[in-house]
């Protein structure tokens, strides 16, 4: 008999940006918009939150809990010692200003630690108030949203011309070297996007090879980017607002797959303030159902970063493990412990709307939804997994 063909892995997507799961989403936007407001009552933190145009000038960071019912379930079942969810790195940076990407502002540093974050949080400002400075002098959310936009592509375009001319003279060197030629493509198409077209470079289509090549350079139109639109809390309550509706058109023409998140700083805010009970009591006292954004603004924050969770439940510990999408069930028990990776044997899977439903691993396994999954397999978000493996480097026992 012929041997067996090994059978092929399939192949995860090829994202943008960096590959791991340490991934930063930062918070962009002008001066005065309530960024650091916005990040304080996000990451329950105390960064200072100033009127006056660059309050922030080094990057404050934390981390906030991923909310997720299904994590909540699995610690209310198991009631373990150890319970671990998933976490949101967050980035609270600098006001930009126009003329950011020639160094207006301190613009060069903080396009710098935009550059070190994976997504973005583009806050723009649609509340009126008098008593907070605008940089501009008059709230105009749209002028604001494409002022940023602006200086990003701006600053691609200055970092595009200084490789271009390194590939080019490398190339003339060996124009056999395919890798520089693919280079050398991408980069001229990537020219036609910022420049000719002005748009985003996330705007572009790019196959799987190109999108390697862009990830060495880590553009930052390149980033994806979720809008969150600041409201007064009136505004916020009531679901009206005269610039939304300009926003949004913005939006569907600029970045047509891009979320947008109304909110409200100043409501975020006095609900944090408040104790459980008297807050619940606030949000029931108005006419229409109103309720907090962080929760929404969280879960699709970390979602932007192309991130995903599988959890290890039991008495122990209920933990959420992060992975790429993409992650196949070998790398996925890598998170674990490398061990895990080295030795796998298999995955022993079930989904967690199986086990919400039956109730136990022992129903699920007599309904015959418990899985065994191997090499190949795809890690979705959400699966309960325990791995098999094999101990790798373990000394032999004597007979």
């Amino acid at each position: 008999m012929p041997p067996k063909k090994k059978k092929e892995v399939e192949k995860g997507p090829v994202l943008f940006g960096r590959l791991g799961t340490n991934l930063k989403i930062g918070i962009v936007g002008l001066p005065n918009v309530g960024k650091s407001t916005f990040f304080n009552v996000l990451t329950k933190s105390e960064a200072s939150a100033e009127n006056f145009p660059f309050c922030t000038i080094d990057p404050n960071e934390s981390r906030v809990p991923v909310p997720d019912t299904r994590w909540d379930f699995l610690v209310k079942h198991h009631k373990p010692a150890s319970k671990v969810p998933a976490f949101l790195s967050v980035v609270d940076i600098a006001g930009l200003v126009r003329g950011a990407s020639q160094g207006e502002g301190l613009g060069n540093a903080f396009l710098s630690h935009i550059s070190g974050c994976d997504a973005i949080f583009h806050m723009s400002r649609a509340f009126d108030d008098a008593e907070v400075i605008h940089v501009d002098g008059e709230i105009n959310p749209v002028r604001d949203l494409q002022t940023i936009q602006d200086e990003l592509r701006l600053k691609d375009i200055e970092k595009l011309h200084k490789r271009m001319e390194e590939v080019e003279k490398l190339y003339k060197r060996n124009q056999n070297d395919k890798k520089l030629k693919l280079e050398f493509d991408v980069l001229t198409k990537v020219q036609d996007l910022l420049e000719a077209k002005e748009k985003p470079l996330r705007f572009g289509e790019w196959g799987a090879k190109e999108i390697e090549v862009l990830n060495e350079h880590l553009f930052l139109t390149s980033k994806p980017q979720i809008y969150l639109i600041n409201l007064s809390e009136k505004d916020f309550i009531r679901k009206k607002n005269k610039w939304l509706m300009k926003i949004k058109a913005w939006v569907d023409e600029y970045d047509p797959k891009a979320m947008l998140i109304p909110f409200s700083g100043s409501f975020e805010l006095k609900l944090l303030e408040m104790e459980e009970e008297e807050r619940a009591e606030y949000l029931k006292s108005f006419s229409v159902p109103v309720s907090s954004s962080l929760e929404k603004i969280v879960v699709n924050g970390f979602k932007a970063l192309g991130l995903k969770y599988f959890f290890t439940a039991g008495a122990d510990e209920v933990k959420a493990w992060t992975i790429k999408t993409g992650t196949h069930a070998p790398q996925a028990a890598g998170r674990i412990h490398t061990d895990f990776e080295k030795g796998f044997i298999m995955a022993e899977v079930m989904k967690f709307v199986d086990f919400e439903e039956l109730g136990s691993e022992v129903a699920v396994k007599k309904e015959g939804k418990y899985r065994q999954q191997g090499r190949n397999y795809l890690v979705e978000d959400g699966d309960i997994i325990f791995f098999k493996f094999n101990t790798p480097n373990a000394p032999k026992k004597k007979p």
